[in-house]
């Protein structure tokens, strides 16, 4: 009888033990996890890439974007693997475009992230990434990563740079649906509050089979 008594006992301390979530007692199915934060909804946001920049935060105060090719500021320096130093936020980073550099129907342009502050720090992988208009709405879909481009650490020192391709279909090529972005709102890695650059380059493809845009990771530097 006694055996029995403590039987009971250890079936109902068990129980107790899975009225507390799956995760700590292993009660739960064998099914997927909660997400986590992926790639930038409306901004692309990457491998540690940066959050998504919605269109309320165009409302917000900005840092005025550099003017590229202006100067030439110190280059970064890369490794492959991430986690070499403190990362870069968006209060210390200054961002620009840099000219474009067609080629067999497509248009590429550098997006700029320039340290701004007085310490070194680092970014790795994708930028999140959104056209808006003067209202700060969102124009086409998210853009995509390229496939193949790897993650890499970028140092930066005092004004050292980094840049990440930015590509699409010239529309006038390709027939997709356009619109005339007034901005690009650029997130760094793994920040959530993006900077916001004017944009001087025309329109974009923001619609039909042919409308994506591209992002590859940061490289050192202002552009290839």
């Amino acid at each position: 009888m006694s055996h029995s008594k403590r039987s009971m006992r250890s079936m109902t301390a068990f129980a107790s033990a899975c009225a507390v979530p799956a995760l700590l007692c292993g009660c739960g199915g064998g099914g997927a996890g909660s997400g986590t934060a992926g790639p930038p909804a409306k901004t692309a946001s990457g491998t540690t890439a940066g959050t998504p920049a919605t269109a309320g935060a165009a409302s917000s105060p900005l840092p005025a974007p550099g003017s590229p090719g202006t100067r030439q500021p110190p280059t970064g320096t890369t490794t492959r693997n991430a986690g070499s130093g403190s990362r870069c936020h968006t209060s210390e980073l200054s961002a620009s475009v840099g000219r474009n550099d067609p080629g067999a129907g497509q248009e590429n342009f550098p997006v700029v992230l320039t340290n701004a502050s007085s310490r070194t720090c680092t970014v790795y992988g994708f930028p999140g990434a959104a056209f808006v208009d003067a209202g700060g709405h969102q124009l086409g879909p998210d853009p995509l990563r390229e496939t193949g481009s790897v993650p890499r650490t970028v140092t930066l020192a005092p004004g050292g740079s980094a840049w990440a391709g930015l590509r699409y279909s010239n529309p006038q090529i390709s027939g997709a649906r356009t619109a005339t972005p007034a901005a690009l709102l650029v997130t760094p890695p793994d920040e959530r509050k993006p900077l916001k650059v004017p944009w001087t380059a025309g329109e974009v493809p923001v619609g039909g089979n042919t409308s994506s845009v591209f992002l590859a990771t940061f490289r050192p530097g202002t552009g290839p």
